[in-house]
């Protein structure tokens, strides 16, 4: 079954995005932990997604999760997950990723310039958190392979 692989690279992807940042963390490169944990957030947001049967494709996790809740078909405790969840990927979106590439151009504000030892340990955080929810979500969703 594809989808699992699917799902299994997109933990890897969150899982291996989130030593990077722990690492960038440590290095005091504020700039790259953000970056890191953001692409951490995005992967974890995509593979819950694709927990429910959502094609990788897919992207803005935050804007379809809540479609998600609003169908009322999960359980109250896989909803509490998610919702868990949503704050993160709201918080750590593509405008904080294009500042991640870019920085405020406007401003003449470089990437390395924009993001402070307190942003990054935010980002960090969420990340971590990101990992932690999701990989809970995956052990209640997952259906275990017959054979």
């Amino acid at each position: 079954m594809e989808m699992q692989k699917d799902i299994a690279y997109r933990f890897l992807l969150a899982e291996g995005f989130l030593e990077e940042a722990e690492k960038d963390f440590s290095l005091k490169r504020w700039r790259a932990c953000v970056s890191g944990s953001i692409l951490c957030i995005e992967n974890c947001g995509v593979a819950v997604l694709m927990l429910f049967g959502v094609s990788r494709t897919t992207h803005h996790p935050e804007m379809h999760l809540p479609r998600l809740l609003a169908e009322g078909t999960v359980s109250d405790e896989v909803a509490a997950l998610i919702r868990e969840l949503l704050p993160e990927l709201e918080q750590h979106d593509s405008h904080e990723k294009m500042l991640a590439k870019y920085g405020r151009e406007a401003a003449y504000i470089s990437p390395w310039d924009v993001f402070s030892e307190q942003e990054a340990m935010n980002a960090l955080n969420g990340a971590s958190k990101s990992v932690a929810v999701s990989l809970k979500l995956r052990s209640l969703l997952e259906v275990a392979p017959e054979g």
